[in-house]
């Protein structure tokens, strides 16, 4: 027998608290929910008699409507005519819902009646009766339908996101008209209990990565969870790499596009920023114009973006090591302007190249930060002021400033933020290696991010999928974009049950066939 044991206890789930039951008792249930909203102002609680019952409402101010309540609701109950007793009364009420077109709900958990209160419901209890009636009359302010801020096109839908988790789902709903489009909802949060919406199409999304998200989410324990970044590193399978392994996105159209992929999608109540999984790296070089252009256009930007990513990471590593370690691989007329203008720098290559790439960081931020009437004039201005005062300072050579500079506009070609902020951050450790070991070095860096990217699974799936594992059939919508009529299958390491995408047929097909 071990010297200390002890039992595990199971843990209760925070985000479902007891239930309360109270019974038909008027006095009781009035006085529990007074006590519960104790100190809160903006709780309307007050009673009436109507048809002779005592009833009870409670509602939360400006979050309700409260001409259509008084229309639709008190008119009814407060009508001598609607019912001749009060048996008669509760029946009406409960049974028959009162209005026929308001969705109404029967509770008798107390607990159950508080949270409905405060998403917005309007409370009604009897005298007589442990039955309570719900009415969803939400109403509050909400942020109008705009274009992506962050994801804009010239060809397509100009529709965004937005913080209310009913309108998202609804614009969905119109991209994608089929029953088998499920929504199955989860409420996350102590205090908040925020909706987490799971979309997945029943018939072409694995069951298995279904069942997965749900696992995940569920498994989730927080006080508050005020957008999908809680739920993010929550469920990623590599929550310590810098890679992302959920897509994030603003537009209606590219969450409709990777539901008919076979993925799942996660909307959360407050934010328009949903997630997407599972995701492969190639998904992040990919913009949701390239759907909107001729496919040739579309092949030729995921090249420019793919050789721009790589310009991006390793340029200033590759500047270093060549300059430090490897000078006899510079051309002899290069070689000899690089070294007459860095004959008055003081540093050597490695840190002349982290003092511009802080630097530039740090200007990128504070753009972000100041007020957007000056932020970008002060990002731009402050660029080229301390790039040519440092130059002819001699603290910093003219061509490192041309370097640093391309390779900050590479980073913005990458069309997703996550993506380009990872390669941002894992320049640093690789110019290391580059200023320490030289070319050597470089390809070490190379070759330990390639492993990592091999090694990392989103949701059990490939990450650097379809070149590794290669599946030549899914090539048709990675690195280039094949036209539609080519690509008649899903992805297969999405492993979807149902495959076939399309069986359009080219008019040079056709004529083959005849």
């Amino acid at each position: 027998m071990p010297f200390f044991s002890k039992e595990k206890k199971q843990t209760p789930n925070s985000n479902t608290p007891e239930q309360v039951f109270l019974g038909k008792d008027f006095e009781d249930r009035f006085n529990w929910l007074k006590q519960s909203f104790q100190q809160c102002s903006d709780i309307t609680i007050y009673e009436l008699t109507a048809n002779r019952t005592r009833c009870g409402i409670v509602y939360l101010q400006n979050m309700v409507d409260d001409a259509l309540f008084d229309e639709q609701v008190l008119a009814y109950i407060t009508n001598e005519d609607f019912a001749s007793s009060h048996q008669e009364f509760i029946h009406k009420l409960l049974e028959l819902k009162l209005v026929s077109s308001m969705s109404s709900i029967v509770l008798t958990d107390m607990q159950k009646a508080v949270e409905l209160v405060l998403d917005g419901n309007i409370l009604i209890f009897f005298e007589g009766d442990p039955r309570m009636l719900a009415f969803p009359l939400q109403k509050f302010e909400k942020r109008a339908i705009s274009e992506p801020a962050n994801e804009n096109v010239i060809r397509g839908p100009r529709e965004a996101f937005v913080e209310d988790i009913h309108t998202n789902i609804t614009m969905i709903r119109r991209r994608i008209k089929t029953p088998a489009l499920k929504m199955d909802q989860q409420l996350l949060g102590k205090f908040t209990k925020t909706k987490v919406v799971i979309g997945y199409l029943e018939g072409i999304c694995k069951p298995e990565i279904v069942e997965e998200v749900k696992q995940r989410i569920g498994r989730i324990q927080m006080d508050g969870v005020l957008g999908s970044s809680y739920i993010e590193e929550n469920i990623d399978d590599f929550p310590l790499s810098p890679f992302p392994q959920s897509q994030k996105t603003e537009r209606p159209d590219v969450v409709a596009a990777a539901l008919l992929e076979g993925r799942a999608v996660i909307l959360v109540d407050g934010t328009p920023i949903p997630l997407i999984v599972p995701v492969t790296f190639s998904m992040f070089l990919q913009s949701p114009e390239d759907y909107y252009q001729r496919y040739v256009f579309a092949s030729f930007v995921r090249w420019l973006r793919t050789g721009f990513l790589i310009l991006s990471l390793l340029f200033p590593s590759f500047y270093i090591a060549l300059t430090t370690f490897h000078p006899v691989m510079i051309p002899s007329d290069l070689l000899l302007s690089v070294a007459a203008a860095r004959d008055l720098v003081p540093f050597p290559a490695l840190i002349e190249a982290l003092i511009m790439e802080l630097t530039f960081e740090a200007l990128r931020e504070a753009g972000l930060r100041i007020p957007k009437a000056i932020g970008q004039a002060i990002s731009i201005l402050g660029a080229l002021v301390i790039g040519q005062a440092a130059v002819q300072a001699g603290i910093i050579s003219a061509p490192m400033v041309i370097i640093v500079s391309l390779t900050g506009i590479a980073s913005f070609i990458v069309p997703y933020f996550d993506l380009g902020f990872s390669i941002r951050v894992l320049r640093f450790p690789i110019m290391i290696l580059s200023g320490s070991f030289g070319i050597f070095g470089l390809m070490i860096g190379c070759l330990l991010t390639y492993i990592h990217l091999v090694h990392l699974r989103s949701f059990g799936m490939p990450y650097m999928a379809p070149i590794a594992p290669l599946r030549v059939n899914d090539l048709k919508d990675s690195i280039l974009r094949v036209p539609w009529w080519l690509m008649k299958r899903r992805p297969s390491f999405v492993g979807t049950k149902d495959s076939q995408r399309s069986n359009v047929k080219y008019r040079f097909e056709e004529e083959d066939e005849d």
